[in-house]
């Protein structure tokens, strides 16, 4: 059977465009293999998210400002990509007298881009599973705004699981709490508000105590891998 060939154009979904934007914000450099998949990874490897898409990609190409990609993309009504150049990318629309305007876009050396390793991460246990519905974590970022805390935990006590926005190096200051789960085991699991750069929505949480843990989004088909903080416990 003929496989079906790649166009070299393409248009991106907003879903596709949500992604991208929230992977900006864990890496702005990106290496985009040909297919249906994005991926990304911190500068100091301690977030990876992945992500399937309906668009598939034509090409393998690197993108080092993907910001600023995402900004040209946005000065255009309706834009296609096109990839029909080995050393760049063209953005294809109709300006507001229908005339056609275009951005070209160069392609990084992908030796530069700091991109996840092609074996597919997995956790090493799975310890503690809860959901957390749509709007808690976004919460508890705003609560970590707001009271200036650099730390959120979930902690496992007294049969229940819960959340907790707090300062681990200050037993006076501000905290905010909410229950999520129940549990038989005794576990503080200690991330940096600064690594949860999730997009809003409801995700299902497995942490392990080998300091990794995942968050699955139930609308995108996305997933990501946070490292848990050294001084978390479990048992």
């Amino acid at each position: 059977m003929k496989l079906k060939e790649r166009t070299a154009t393409m248009k991106l979904s907003e879903n596709t465009l949500a992604i991208l934007k929230n992977f900006s914000g864990i890496n702005n450099s990106i290496l985009v293999k040909s297919g249906n998949k994005l991926r990304t990874i911190s500068v100091a490897k301690n977030i990876l998210a992945e992500a399937e898409i309906i668009e598939e990609f034509p090409k393998n190409f690197a993108i080092y400002d993907l910001s600023k990609f995402l900004n040209n993309l946005s000065l255009h009504n309706n834009p296609e990509i096109q990839f029909e150049n080995e050393s760049y990318l063209m953005i294809k629309s109709k300006g507001i007298a229908g005339n056609p305007r275009t951005n070209r876009i160069p392609f990084a050396d992908p030796e530069v881009i700091i991109s996840p390793p092609d074996k597919e991460i997995s956790l090493p246990t799975q310890d503690i599973c809860f959901e957390l519905q749509h709007g808690v974590l976004d919460t508890f970022i705003k609560a970590a705004s707001v009271n200036q805390i650099p730390d959120l935990s979930v902690i496992g006590s007294g049969g229940k699981v819960k959340l907790v926005a707090r300062d681990k190096k200050n037993d006076n200051g501000e905290e905010f709490h909410e229950e999520v789960g129940e549990t038989d085991q005794e576990f503080i699991f200690n991330f940096k508000v600064e690594n949860l750069k999730i997009i809003p929505g409801s995700y299902q949480v497995v942490i392990s105590s080998k300091l990794l843990s995942q968050f699955i989004n139930t609308k995108y088909n996305l997933t990501y891998y946070i490292a848990l903080e050294p001084d978390s416990t479990f048992g």
